[in-house]
Formats: C-alpha cells, structure tokens, sequence
C-alpha cells in the first residue's frame, strides 16, 4: 500500500517552507529548529545533517532520537483534521510539526508550544 505523497517529501524542501512561514509573522530560523529538535529528539548536527542528506519525512521521523513524549499533547486543527485523531502515526507526527509551526507564527509564547511550564 503507498503511502501518502508528502512522506517522500524531503526535510531539506519543507524546512524553508516553515521557516519562511514563521519569519513572516516575526519568528525565527532558530525557533523553527527548535521546535523541531524538541519534537523529535535532533540536535541541530543531526538536523542539519538530515536537510543535507536529502532525507524524506518517513525517513526522518523514523530515524529520530527520540520523540517527546509531550507531544501528545499537542491538540488541534491542521488542514481541517484535529491532529490527535489522526490514526497514521507517520502523518500524526507531521502534524504534529505543522501545528507547532503554526503555533509559532501566531506568536504563541515558546514555553506553550513545547507544552513546558509557563
């Protein structure tokens, strides 16, 4: 059975696609790498490393550290989908991204977004 196209996505295509997104709501690179090094368990070697390598979102996730283990808590909608009821647990951890990401760019406090103590 195939999986859905934006596994095959590359890390180093969508990077700049969420950096961009944040910067234009004042946000930073260093942010965005931030949010994904706290969901997956990256350094920013092993993040770098990944973009430089050409590595897909399956790939990606497959080979993180370590997941957080807060990032269940991670609710909401992305794309019209609450993402804690996703049931494809490769397109729930994408998901998962993108709703960090968007949380960025509204400005929400990064203590929040990588659901610590306020």
């Amino acid at each position: 059975m195939p999986g859905h196209r934006i596994f095959a996505m590359s890390v180093a295509d969508l990077h700049p696609l969420y950096v961009a997104k944040a910067e234009r709501k004042g946000r930073t690179r260093p942010e965005v790498d931030e949010v994904i090094c706290w969901l997956t368990g990256y350094d920013a070697e092993g993040l770098a490393r990944a973009m430089a390598d050409g590595v897909d979102l399956e790939t990606f996730f497959a080979r993180a550290p370590a997941m957080n283990p807060n990032a269940a808590l991670i609710t909401g909608v992305v794309c019209g989908v609450r993402v804690e009821e996703i049931e494809d647990p490769l397109m729930q951890k994408i998901r998962y991204l993108d709703k960090l990401v968007d949380e960025l760019a509204k400005g929400r406090p990064m203590a929040k977004i990588l659901r610590g103590p306020a």
